[in-house]
């Protein structure tokens, strides 16, 4: 019996969201993109999940599109419309509605698309033997699942332009250097310190950790009278919460805070 197409787990307060087709590269398929999309909606509705990581099995994070498929034009049309619609687009949606930190554990190569779907993370930590590259142009494509958005936002308009214009592949050093992933670590330690960041993360007040993933987005899309307004009634709310009182007394009291999400 195969196994499914996405792995899912559970470690504490962490959920792993496992790409599992390391056969062929973690290439897209429709069962993929729907389990992926299920795990991400059950990691959200767990109220003990306080971080998602998603990272890939053998030695690709993701391939994206099958370039088989594709050379023999399987997706025509209204097929590739509906297939990004209501594939891997619902992800990118998932993920900009989730209030969890979500981290990608980039294990290996992450081309094209697959480097769209880390990018639509919130944070990266990179093996040292990955490859990174928006690879579209190489096929004659446009970024399709949001790379020409994401991009920009995360090394800015002119670098995200080069990359984007030439399809280069980046090293992880390099990668680093720009901005495009937060950590790059050995290969052998990934998933040691991507749970480390994460435990970190889900040490902290869980809703206060909601709220600041919040405030961060949307102060990309408001000006600063309409962010201060926001952050001013988050602030306010957090200011009633068990959390912080529990965080004050413990600073005073010079004792570590036990949180308990309320």
């Amino acid at each position: 019996m195969s196994q499914p197409h996405v792995l899912y787990q559970t470690q504490g307060h962490i959920a792993i969201i496992r790409l599992n087709r390391p056969e062929v590269k973690n290439t897209f398929s429709n069962e993929m993109l729907t389990l992926w999309h299920q795990f991400l909606e059950k990691a959200r509705d767990d109220s003990d999940i306080r971080v998602i990581i998603v990272t890939g099995e053998g030695d690709t994070f993701c391939s994206g599109g099958n370039i088989r498929d594709m050379a023999e034009g399987k997706l025509r049309m209204w097929d590739m419309k509906r297939f990004l619609w209501e594939g891997v687009h619902r992800i990118a949606l998932t993920l900009e509605d989730l209030d969890k930190p979500v981290i990608a554990a980039i294990n290996g190569s992450a081309m094209g698309a697959g480097l769209d779907m880390a990018m639509m993370c919130d944070l990266r930590v990179c093996s040292d033997q990955a490859k990174l590259s928006e690879s579209y142009i190489l096929l004659g494509l446009v970024p399709g699942d949001g790379g020409a958005y994401f991009l920009p936002r995360l090394v800015g308009l002119g670098k995200a332009m080069e990359l984007l214009l030439t399809g280069d592949v980046l090293t992880p050093q390099e990668a680093l250097e720009i901005g495009l992933v937060n950590q790059v670590v050995p290969h052998e330690r990934l998933m040691e310190e991507t749970m480390k960041l994460a435990e970190k993360i889900a040490s902290k007040p869980p809703l206060a950790i909601r709220m600041m993933k919040r405030a961060i987005y949307q102060a990309q899309t408001s000006n600063l009278r309409s962010h201060l307004d926001y952050i001013s009634s988050q602030l306010s709310l957090l200011s009633e919460t068990a959390d912080h009182q529990e965080a004050a007394k413990a600073f005073l009291e010079k004792r570590r805070p036990v949180f308990s999400g309320k």
